[in-house]
């Protein structure tokens, strides 16, 4: 999709609010990022599947044969969510004759009730392959969660590095616009002077040098200007999710726009994403682990059931008709088991080494911030020492300046005073420029989402 102009100045100066809101709504690496959270949900619905009760019907009927029976049985059967077992239920209904080796199908004339149960007391009791599939799934719906927010801090603090060179290079071209008006400006008097031969005609070729070596700044600060507003349409986008390249008369005035960032001191490790997807994958682990020692423990179940005929006798006989309760117990344990002994010890040395992972991290964080912090401070000095010096280099040239008119300076070293003093001003530019992107850094190190304008994440409409 091309980009699109910016309506011009009706609109007022681009805030770095206006273009973090438009990122977080329409950024390409949000919107996808959050498809991806919800596919972690999708699958966590699917791992939820299965605890769903299962329905079945199953009929059957001897058309040709000694033998004329016929059975229909429908059966309901719901999984446990806190144990490997099951409940169940069914009906079953039989007509006919069958074979004595299939005694078991005859049931009185109205069919047969039946409940039960199967609880698992040892294997399978705490953990089993559904429950740690389905916990498994739901650490993937935080790690999805965090890696949407990691994406969207890593979105927003590119969004607010584009718009601060945006800006800064929109203040250069100011400033080299104004340098190159001063030597304009310059041009009539300068004439006049030679008319008259006050001045050597030469003064008019310097003059004409000193014009296309300013407009060659004017030039070539436009140029960045441009490529700094095309990096800013990723992230200032339109209703409709369109890139936007800002018209120059939505610049701001003046470099307060960069000191858009104000940054909470307050700093929790565990608000880090890639911190808190560490402590996930430890707990995916741990769940790994459990299920682990689970497969090492034999299965010992217990079983259940109730029965009850309903209805004339039929032909199998009045034995069908009392209630039946039937109870039951399986113990089942592998003599070697090297297959869980393997998957125990491997997850084990996996948690070992995301431990060790996780204590690194948090000294790398930590001393990120800490750097930043630091760089923020040299930054705030920077600006200060920057600031006296374009002072000093405004002054110098104002009153190079009123030298010049006077007929008490030469144009060489009026017009190094102003080139000098728009130098500084552009350090002065760009040291502004440096703290706002330091303390833009601080915000994402930090995981500062109220700085970052994420607060809250919201898709596309």
């Amino acid at each position: 999709m091309p980009p699109t102009v910016a309506a011009a100045a009706s609109n007022g100066p681009l805030t770095l609010q206006e273009v973090l809101q438009s990122s977080a709504r329409s950024a390409p690496d949000i919107i996808a990022a959050l498809a991806r959270n919800r596919q972690a949900e999708a699958r966590a619905l699917t791992a939820q599947g299965a605890f769903d009760t299962v329905f079945a019907v199953e009929g059957r009927s001897r058309v040709a044969g000694y033998y004329d029976g016929t059975e229909i049985a429908a059966k309901a059967e719901q999984p446990l969510s806190n144990n490997g077992g099951y409940l169940y239920g069914q009906y079953r209904a039989s007509r006919g004759d069958f074979p004595v080796y299939e005694d078991k199908s005859y049931t009185n004339r109205l069919g047969e009730l039946k409940v039960g149960a199967l609880y698992s007391l040892l294997r399978d009791r705490l953990i089993d392959a559904r429950r740690s599939e389905f916990r498994l799934a739901t650490n993937n719906i935080d790690i999805a969660r965090f890696e949407t927010k990691a994406a969207s801090i890593g979105v927003q603090a590119r969004a607010v590095e584009a718009y601060q060179k945006w800006v800064a290079a929109g203040l250069k071209l100011k400033a080299y616009e104004a340098l190159l008006a001063l030597a304009g400006g310059r041009t009539k008097g300068i004439e006049r002077q030679v008319q008259l031969g006050a001045k050597p005609d030469i003064l008019l070729t310097e003059n004409d040098v000193n014009l296309v070596r300013r407009q060659a700044y004017v030039v070539e600060a436009r140029q960045d200007f441009r490529a700094a507003a095309v990096k800013l349409s990723l992230y200032y986008r339109d209703a409709n999710g369109a890139p936007v390249v800002v018209d120059e008369m939505r610049l701001p005035a003046d470099a307060a726009a960069l000191d858009g960032i104000r940054t909470n001191s307050a700093f929790n490790l565990e608000g880090r994403p890639d911190f808190a997807i560490m402590l996930q994958e430890i707990d995916k682990a741990t769940v790994k682990l459990a299920l682990a020692r689970n497969d090492l423990l034999p299965r010992l179940e217990v079983g259940g059931e109730v029965a009850k005929d309903v209805g004339p006798t039929g032909l199998g006989g009045s034995s069908r008709t009392p209630l039946e309760m039937i109870v039951g117990v399986t113990f089942k344990i592998p003599l070697q088991n090297r297959k869980a002994k393997g998957k125990l010890a491997e997850t084990q040395a996996k948690i070992d080494e995301l431990t060790v992972k996780q204590q690194f991290l948090a000294e790398k964080i930590r001393a990120e911030v800490t750097a930043i912090s630091l760089e923020v401070d040299a930054a705030n000095q920077l600006v200060a020492t920057t600031d006296k010096e374009r002072i000093l280099a405004q002054r110098l040239a104002a009153a190079e300046r009123r030298r010049f008119e006077l007929g008490s300076s030469d144009f060489f070293l009026v017009n190094q005073r102003e080139e000098s003093a728009t130098n500084a001003e552009v350090k002065l530019i760009e040291a502004q420029a440096r703290i706002a992107a330091a303390r833009a850094e601080l915000a994402a190190a930090t995981a500062d989402e109220d700085a970052l304008g994420l607060t809250p994440i919201s898709g596309p409409d």
